[in-house]
């Protein structure tokens, strides 16, 4: 029977990383309704060269 039961260690870093992700999901919503679709993008491509190029 104990094995049915979620342990707390296991669920919180998932439940963290989901928030994590809706985070992040909503922001990009956010920068994309703010800002139109061909600045958003400029925006992100710009990031990914400084970050990576």
């Amino acid at each position: 029977m104990s094995d049915a039961v979620a342990t707390p260690g296991r669920s919180l870093p998932l439940l963290l990383a989901a928030l994590a992700g809706v985070a992040v999901l909503a922001g990009t919503v956010a920068l994309w309704a703010h800002y139109g679709t061909a600045i958003f993008f400029e925006i992100v491509r710009t990031g990914f060269i400084a970050c990576f190029g």
